[in-house]
């Protein structure tokens, strides 16, 4: 009986045999297979995350903004300074069109000068408008012809 349990223990030693352990870490950033695709991929990540983050606080601040102007005193101020505008150039050309012997004029408004001349000869009013960056604007108004 012996014999047998030793004869079949030399048989299962003999056919079992043992290979190396090898040890692989699945991390590229650790075993060095694919590890610039893992650094762009983690790099390509954080720069999402950033832009993310810009794109959040620009779409806050437009929107502190627009809450900002849509106050009831925003709204207030802004139609207080439009009817003044509205007043201003309907003096102007009140002004313009009377004949009380003024034949020109000017005004500044946020540092544009607005400057209106009245030429009898040709019958017309010629409005020049120069914006503070230089741009300018002409505008000629027939004084008769028109018939209400």
């Amino acid at each position: 009986m012996r014999a047998i349990v030793l004869t079949i223990l030399l048989a299962i030693a003999g056919q079992a045999t043992a290979g190396e352990l090898v040890h692989k870490f699945k991390n590229p950033a650790f075993n060095g297979n694919g590890y610039s695709n893992h650094v762009l991929a983690i790099e390509q990540l954080q720069h999402q995350r950033e832009q993310k983050i810009k794109e959040d606080k620009e779409s806050a601040d437009r929107q502190a903004a627009r809450d900002a102007a849509n106050t009831t005193l925003a709204k207030f101020l802004n139609n207080v300074e439009s009817r003044i505008y509205a007043n201003l150039s309907k003096q102007m050309v009140d002004n313009m069109f009377t004949n009380d012997g003024d034949t020109s004029g000017t005004a500044t408004i946020e540092g544009a000068t607005i400057y209106w001349i009245k030429d009898t000869s040709t019958d017309t009013i010629t409005v020049q408008i120069t914006e503070a960056d230089g741009g300018f604007t002409e505008i000629v108004v027939p004084l008769s012809g028109f018939g209400f």
